[in-house]
């Protein structure tokens, strides 16, 4: 039951699961291994904070002025670009026990 034993003309309904299974091994190309690189999604000012957490403009503010996702913005003049996901995982993290 080799691969090259299966003639041209044969039907692929005539052939074995082996022989399918064999074909298809050889012919197929291998899966690339190499991961591409994630892409970093940005959203600007606070009207993108607010967007991303689902809240008001205010409770945006706050969660700005809070420090908790400082890692993840940079902030020049009054625009303001926040890296997305790592603002969430900044702001699901937790800082302090109970007082």
């Amino acid at each position: 039951m080799n691969y090259y034993s299966v003639k041209d003309d044969t039907p692929i309904a005539m052939l074995t699961v082996g022989q399918l299974r064999e074909y298809l091994k050889i012919t197929t190309p291998a899966p690339l291994t190499e991961q591409s690189p994630k892409e970093t999604k940005y959203v600007y000012g606070i009207a993108g904070i607010a967007r991303l957490f689902g809240c008001s403009l205010p409770t945006a503010h706050r969660i700005k002025k809070s420090g908790r996702i400082d890692g993840a913005i940079k902030q020049v003049g009054r625009k303001i670009i926040t890296d997305a996901d790592l603002a969430l995982e900044l702001a699901g993290r937790k800082t302090g026990g109970r007082r």
